[in-house]
């Protein structure tokens, strides 16, 4: 096996003229050409304005405070830069395949085929993602009706395993079962309550399998019926987006806004991957290339006016909810909601629930719509089964795909947990972004490629990159030097009281109680003798002098060593880069944005954590086994090179 030839590469004109041959052999057909630039940026609202507008903004606001329109704006700006680099691909390339087409042009087959594995994981765990959430909403409105599902048909098997744990050792610690939080006494209720076969309990949420269906024939049934339901969806939740704000800009209370940034610009950062997670889909956009009457001059466009509309409204939203309540009050699942019932506006709340429901349904539709195109894509270039590019006769979409993609979507829905599958959407996501932007940045002098409508604007980094690196860390040291300090020498860190509590064993409980019965018995007395209301009411300084004197293990206490320096390996791993970036782009003469657009983009999957780079990582070797055991050898790029 030749090393040169995993990173064969095509050209932009060998893919038109493939994707028009396809288009009349082989049994394939053309895909009909229905999007405007309208129609695009619909397209784009709806898959951005979900789970980040309804659920997501809660708990930035919570962490950032009135800061967190900072946080919207940076995330704005990182998706800005990679939508540049989609932008000017899909001018280039004009073709169902997105990242992976793009990949396959700048970096050869191996990397198109990462890429594309990673954009598999991307939509389809996106699309899970959306469904749970979708099902929390619609579960949600059917008991504000007085419908009320049992919890074991509206909850996936791992959170209700999960809760039962927690709730288990909480009340073992002294906590009654009524104290618990809302979401850990439902994981627990369903557990409990669901009929078991064995150890085998019967636990899945089916309103999420309700949805995946339903999407999934429209999907199927055409790109024109899918066009009109999302346009619809779309112009249902923008005029209630508009509603709350024109409603809620008449109790902001200004006072709300101070302190601005309450916990610094480390707390508004805090919710960066939360809200990375709102803007994820205006990439699927480019999917739909080749059902665009004029793709290189209505892509971009679409991209660029999706975000732009849909940041105005993320601020406005964050602005007026911390205005009416404040900030410490919205660490909740429905922020929205929770403002108004607060209020005493409940009719608001019913309005609320109900666009909640529409807009995260358009979320999903995009997300179904974005996969199968995909796959279209890498069966045409022979890395998966012919099939999977075959269209359907009479929808003019891809049939086959979008039936599998139902499958592969709906089976995880029901039983995977929400926080788990979020988190590896986003790194995928983020992954695909970077490595756009770097294509972008590594075909920015080659001569005989030809070029779209649409060119990103160039400006130099030679110099801007190496001075922006120096003034990130004089930053770092003059305005955050504890914690940059802390993370260069590995300083242990303390663990938080609901890490220690559910970490107990029995007889670590009764010592601990018993300690602090004798240390401060009547606080703990005043905590009901619960352990963690009682260590969760301390101040910092108390808290900390609490956890020393606890008669426990120190791996209890703290985090420290490799257990501790596992989680900066994704930092380490940005700040490397960074400087071999700066290198790069000071001989290179490397483009700005699209440069930019990589490093934010690099940030925010370091972000993430290691727990996250070890599943994506796991996920790229078994999509290396299937290159070197199928798509390698079935490559039509090899047959034809030989």
């Amino acid at each position: 096996m030749s090393f040169n030839s995993l990173f064969r590469k095509k050209s932009v004109n060998d893919i038109l003229a493939q994707v028009e041959k396809d288009c009349a052999e082989d049994g394939h057909g053309s895909l009909g050409k229905h999007l405007g630039v309208r129609d695009l940026a619909a397209f784009g609202i709806a898959a951005i304005i979900g789970a980040g507008i309804f659920s997501t903004i809660g708990k930035a606001s919570a962490d950032g405070g009135p800061a967190v329109i900072l946080l919207f704006l940076f995330t704005a700006v990182a998706c800005g830069f990679a939508a540049f680099a989609y932008a000017e691909f899909s001018s280039m390339v004009p073709v169902s395949g997105s990242a992976y087409t793009y990949s396959y042009v700048a970096f050869g087959e191996l990397i198109a085929w990462i890429i594309g594995w990673a954009l598999i994981m991307e939509y389809g765990i996106g699309n899970i993602t959306v469904a749970i959430s979708w099902s929390d909403y619609f579960t949600g409105l059917l008991e504000s009706g007085g419908i009320h599902l049992p919890q074991w048909v509206q909850m996936d098997y791992l959170t209700a395993s999960k809760g039962f744990d927690q709730a288990t050792a909480l009340m073992l610690s002294g906590k009654p079962f009524e104290n618990l939080d809302a979401g850990i006494q439902s994981a627990y209720t369903a557990w409990t309550t669901a009929p078991h076969i064995g150890p085998l309990h019967l636990i899945a949420d089916l309103p999420a399998l309700m949805i995946i269906i339903f999407i999934t024939w429209l999907v199927y049934r055409g790109m024109k019926e899918s066009r009109n339901a999302a346009n619809l969806m779309v112009l249902i939740k923008l005029c209630i987006i508009l509603l709350v704000i024109a409603v809620g800009v008449f109790y902001v209370d200004t006072d709300n806004w101070h302190p601005f940034a309450p916990n610094g610009i480390g707390g508004v950062l805090k919710g960066v991957s939360a809200v990375f997670f709102a803007y994820i889909g205006f990439d699927a956009i480019s999917t739909t290339a080749e059902e665009c009457r004029d793709p290189q001059r209505d892509l971009p466009r679409g991209m660029m006016w999706a975000i732009i509309i849909c940041t105005v409204l993320y601020i406005i939203i964050a602005l007026v909810l911390t205005g009416m309540v404040s900030y410490n009050e919205l660490n909740v699942g429905d922020p929205l909601a929770f403002v108004f019932q607060k209020l005493n506006l409940k009719w608001m709340s019913g309005i609320i629930a109900v666009s909640a429901v529409v807009a995260m349904a358009s979320v999903l539709l995009v997300f179904q719509m974005g996969q199968p195109r995909i796959w279209m894509s890498m069966s045409r270039d022979g890395l998966l089964p012919k099939k999977f590019s075959k269209i359907h006769p009479k929808y003019k979409t891809p049939s086959f795909a979008t039936i599998v993609v139902g499958f592969v979507v709906a089976v995880p829905a029901l039983f995977m947990n929400l926080t788990m599958v979020t988190d590896l959407c986003s790194i995928g996501t983020l992954f695909a972004f970077v490595l756009v932007c770097a294509g972008v940045l590594v075909l920015q002098n080659k001569k005989d490629i030809p070029r779209g409508k649409f060119k990103t604007p160039y400006i130099n980094a030679k110099f801007i990159m190496p001075l922006l690196l120096v003034a990130g860390i004089v930053l770092s040291f003059t305005f955050n030097k504890e914690a940059t300090v802390a993370f260069l020498s590995n300083e242990k860190k303390m663990n938080d009281a609901s890490t220690i509590v559910t970490s107990l064993k029995a007889d670590e409980v009764s010592s601990i109680k018993v300690h602090l019965m004798q240390t401060d018995s009547a606080a703990f007395m005043a905590a009901n003798a619960d352990v963690e209301t009682y260590m969760s009411s301390l101040s910092e300084p108390q808290y900390a002098s609490m956890v020393q004197s606890l008669p426990v293990s120190e791996d209890l206490k703290y985090e420290s060593g490799l257990s501790l320096f596992k989680h900066k390996i994704p930092m380490w791993i940005f700040i490397i880069i960074s400087f071999g970036l700066a290198v790069w782009a000071f001989r290179a003469n490397l483009s700005l944005i699209p440069l930019l657009g990589l490093v934010s983009c690099l940030y925010m999957m370091a972000e993430l954590g290691v727990s996250n780079w070890i599943g994506f990582g796991i996920w790229l070797l078994l999509g290396l086994v299937i290159y070197f055991g199928y798509s390698r050898k079935n490559s039509k790029l090899r047959l034809k090179l030989g």
